[in-house]
């Protein structure tokens, strides 16, 4: 577990007419964490060829990372552009010692 991340989540917000409306990111925790890097793929999208790269995310589990679903994100604190879109959580052990998060980089959050 040698990386920090900051696990994000969109905040609501008025819009003025009493709608509520989705915010920016707001970090609700830090972890620390293994970043497991999966095959990548270059999909075609929108006539032009993107690089992505899937991850896999353990973090050890606690109260605040039972919480996190694939509305969220996470962030890499020491570098801040780099960011991860989650789309799957699994407590794949089934003893609740570590959540492994599925996660993309290099996609639209």
């Amino acid at each position: 577990m040698r990386e920090k991340l900051n696990f994000q989540q969109r905040s609501l917000v008025d819009d003025g007419y009493g709608n509520e409306q989705a915010g920016d990111f707001a970090t609700v925790f830090s972890a620390a964490a293994e970043l497991i890097p999966l095959k990548g793929g270059e999909p075609v999208l929108a006539a032009r060829l993107t690089g992505t790269q899937p991850f896999i995310i353990r973090i050890r589990s606690c109260v605040a990372a039972r919480v996190v679903t694939t509305a969220w994100r996470a962030v890499d604190a020491r570098n801040p552009s780099r960011i991860f879109n989650l789309t799957a959580a699994a407590n794949v052990d089934q003893k609740n010692a570590y959540i492994d998060l599925m996660a993309t980089q290099g996609v639209a959050t």
